[in-house]
């Protein structure tokens, strides 16, 4: 191999391990994150409240957005990808509810 194509392959490899840490990193985070989104869903089911809080919600998703801007990522994407999560989160709520 000429020495480019070493670098190039050795870069790779580099960019691949900060990913997989990365992801590693998204997933206990976001274990995380359900643990206490799962703490507030009892609480709910205990004093009969709303799975979801639409206010809560959309100052969140605001917040999002701009912390994406920060970022240098997509807004768009940020969005999307909460509203997923808040989605699953109502749905756990739900749960705790029946």
């Amino acid at each position: 191999m000429s020495d480019v194509i070493t670098r190039a392959a050795t870069v790779l490899r580099e960019h691949r391990e900060s990913i997989d840490r990365l992801d590693a990193i998204l997933v206990y985070t976001l274990g995380e994150r359900f643990k206490h989104t799962q703490a507030v869903g009892r609480l709910k089911a205990e004093h009969d409240l709303p799975p979801s809080d639409p206010a809560r919600e959309a100052a969140q998703i605001a917040r999002l957005e701009q912390l994406a801007k920060d970022a240098d990522l997509d807004p768009e994407f940020a969005k999307s990808f909460l509203n997923f999560i808040i989605q699953e989160v109502i749905q756990h709520h739900r749960k705790h509810q029946s």
